[in-house]
C-alpha cells in the first residue's frame, strides 16, 4: 500500500520539474506554465471532494482499481496531447483519478491495531512521500533523455500495472450494510466539518504549510533552469531527493503521536518549517543555503503532515475516508491556490517575492498553532 501511494500521488508531480521545458514545447508564459500544477491540484481536490468519501460505503478495492485505471488513460491522453489546452484538461484528470493514495491511507488506518496506527500511517505516508520525491527525480532524468511526453507514457504504463497488482492483492472488503446515499455521503462531509473544531484547526496547520510548501517548490525550477545555475531538467529533478527529510519526518511523527506528543510535536515541525527561511537565501546566490532550507521546510511540512492525518483519525472510525476528503480536500485547494500565486509572485518579485509569500504563509500556521498551545481545554480534548 505504501508503494501504491507513492505511484498513485507522483502522478500530479511529474510535470513540475519540466515547467521550463513545457514553457518551451507549448510557447508560453511561466505564469501559464504554473496553471498545469494549479489545475492538476484542482482536479485532486475534486477527486477528494466527490470519490475520496465513497470509500467509507463502497468495496475499497473495486473503488481502487476503477480509479487506477482512469488515472492511466489519463496519463496517455497527457503524453499524446498535441497542444496546451489538451494537456491541462488531461492534467484535471490526471489529479482526479490520483486520489487513489488518499482511499488507501485511511484503508490502511482501518486495518492497523489503534496502538500502532500512528506508525502505520506515517509508514504508508512516506511510501507516498518518497513516491512525490522520486517522481521529480524520474521526470527529470526521462525528459532529458526522450522528452517530455515519455514521462507520461512511462506513468501511464507502470499505474496500468498497479492496477492489475492491487486487484490482486488488496482485501475485498464488501460495504457497510448501513451504506448511505451519494448526496447523503457529500452532505455528511459538511456535518464533519461543522460538527469537528479539532479537524478544522488541523486543517488550517496543513493548508496553510502546504501552500508556502508549494510556492516554494513550484518556483524553484524557474530559478534553477535560469542564470546563473543554467541546471537541465535532470538536475533540477534530482533536487527534490533533497527532500528526503520529508519522509524521515513522517515516519518520526507517527511515533510521537503514538507516543502522546502529537500536539507538541506538531509546534515543533511547524517552527522547523518557519525557520527553513532563515536558511534559504532569499537573493539565490548561495546553492547550499537554499538545500539546507529546501530540507528544514520539508521535514517540518510533511511531520505536521502525518500528526494532523494521526489524529483526525481518532475522531471517527466509521468516518475516515469521509475525514481524509474534509481535510485533504482543503489542503489540495490551498496547494491549487498556493501554485497560482506563487507564478504571480514570481513574475512580479522573482525568488524573493516568492519567498516571502511561502514564509507568511507558513507563519500564520505557526502562529494558529500558538493559539491552541494557550488552550488547556483543547489540549485535553486532543489528548
Amino acid at each position: 500500500m505504501a508503494v501504491a501511494c507513492g505511484l498513485s500521488v507522483a502522478n500530479i508531480y511529474y510535470a513540475q520539474p519540466l515547467l521550463d521545458l513545457l514553457t518551451r514545447s507549448f510557447d508560453i508564459s511561466s505564469a501559464g506554465a504554473t496553471t498545469i500544477i494549479t489545475v492538476t491540484q484542482l482536479g485532486y481536490a475534486a477527486g477528494l471532494v466527490f470519490i475520496v468519501p465513497v470509500g467509507d460505503f463502497f468495496n475499497r478495492r473495486r473503488l481502487i482499481g476503477v480509479v487506477c485505471l482512469i488515472t492511466a488513460l489519463a496519463l496517455a491522453a497527457a503524453a499524446l496531447s498535441p497542444a496546451f489546452g489538451y494537456f491541462v484538461l488531461a492534467s484535471f484528470v490526471v489529479g482526479l483519478s490520483a486520489t487513489t493514495a488518499q482511499i488507501m491511507v485511511p484503508m490502511a488506518a482501518t486495518l492497523a491495531a489503534p496502538a500502532q496506527r500512528g506508525a502505520v500511517v506515517g509508514r504508508v505516508m512516506s511510501g507516498l512521500l518518497i513516491g512525490i520525491l522520486l517522481a521529480r527525480a524520474f521526470s527529470g532524468i526521462v525528459a532529458d533523455i526522450a522528452g517530455w511526453r515519455a514521462v507520461f507514457g512511462c506513468a501511464a504504463v507502470a499505474m496500468l500495472a498497479q492496477t492489475v497488482l492491487l486487484w490482486r492483492v488488496l482485501p475485498n472488503n464488501g460495504p457497510p450494510a448501513n451504506a448511505m446515499r451519494y448526496g447523503q455521503v457529500l452532505r455528511s462531509v459538511g456535518a464533519l466539518l461543522v460538527d469537528e473544531p479539532l479537524l478544522r484547526r488541523r486543517i488550517v496547520y496543513g493548508a496553510f504549510g502546504f501552500a508556502g510548501f508549494t510556492i516554494t517548490w513550484t518556483v524553484l525550477p524557474f530559478l534553477l533552469a535560469g542564470a546563473p545555475y543554467n541546471y537541465s531538467e535532470t538536475t533540477i529533478g534530482l533536487f527534490s531527493l533533497f527532500g528526503a527529510a520529508g519522509a524521515l519526518g513522517a515516519s518520526l511523527a507517527g511515533r510521537f503521536h503514538d507516543a502522546g506528543h502529537g500536539r507538541w510535536a506538531t509546534g515543533g515541525f511547524l517552527l522547523l518549517a518557519c525557520a527553513s527561511f532563515v536558511f534559504m537565501d532569499f537573493n539565490a546566490h548561495s546553492l547550499t543555503a537554499i538545500i539546507i532550507g529546501l530540507l528544514l521546510m520539508d521535514l517540518g511540512v510533511q511531520g505536521v503532515q502525518i500528526l494532523n492525518q494521526s489524529t483526525i483519525y481518532t475522531l471517527r472510525p466509521d468516518a475516515r475516508s469521509r475525514i481524509t476528503t474534509a481535510y485533504m480536500g482543503c489542503f489540495f485547494l490551498f496547494g491549487a491556490l498556493g501554485s497560482l500565486v506563487a507564478g504571480i509572485a514570481y513574475e512580479a518579485g522573482g525568488w524573493p517575492g516568492a519567498l516571502a509569500v511561502a514564509a507568511v504563509l507558513e507563519g500564520c500556521a505557526l502562529a494558529f498553532w500558538c493559539t491552541e498551545a494557550r488552550s488547556p481545554r483543547s489540549a485535553a480534548t486532543e489528548r
